[in-house]
């Protein structure tokens, strides 16, 4: 009896672990592009790419940032979406598009840079950034089964899309806009 037990158990893990290896369909946890994927296209073409980061785009634009965020890499891209552009204060992103703050949304794109890639999995085992392309710093948390990035305990942002690949480094999407220390 013990014996049928025995082979019983086995044959059954052994029909579930073909079966899960057979899945192939995507999940709701699962991001839609993996590292799996190859990438085909610079960080700031496959963020504009994905189709909600078009304020990211004009911000990296407005700033003069193009270069740094096609150049060689690797860099570790925290790009917020649309949604979370529209989260900040009325006409806040407005004013950062204006030639004169240039300069003050160059350092809020480049504090959402770090260079090396950094895979999420990475990322949940750290507590802090290595420095960001402005010089400074952020705080990193795994909490909620999410990471959770910022400098602010009650305003950190979450990432929503890890480890998407760029030909020059990884983006992960995130839900609010980081801003750098004053």
């Amino acid at each position: 009896m013990k014996t049928w037990t025995a082979v019983s158990l086995v044959a059954l893990v052994a029909a579930a672990g073909v079966a899960l290896a057979g899945n192939t369909t995507p999940t709701a946890n699962k991001p839609a592009n993996t590292n799996s994927t190859k990438a085909t296209a610079n960080v700031l073409d496959t963020a504009i790419a994905s189709g909600n980061c078009k304020t990211f785009a004009a911000a990296v634009k407005a700033a003069g940032l193009e270069s740094t965020f096609k150049g060689e890499g690797p860099y570790t891209v925290f790009v917020p979406t649309d949604e979370a552009w529209a989260k900040l204060p009325a006409g806040t992103v407005e004013a950062f598009l204006k030639p004169e703050n240039r300069e003050r949304l160059a350092s809020i794109l480049q504090f959402h840079v770090l260079p090396g890639h950094i895979t999420a999995r990475d990322l949940g085992r750290m507590q802090e950034s290595s420095q960001t392309l402005l010089g400074q710093s952020f705080n990193i948390e795994n909490r909620e089964n999410k990471i959770w990035v910022g400098t602010d305990i009650k305003l950190m942002a979450s990432i929503t899309q890890p480890d998407v690949p760029a030909t020059n480094g990884v983006i992960h999407y995130i839900d609010a806009v980081m801003l750098p220390r004053q």
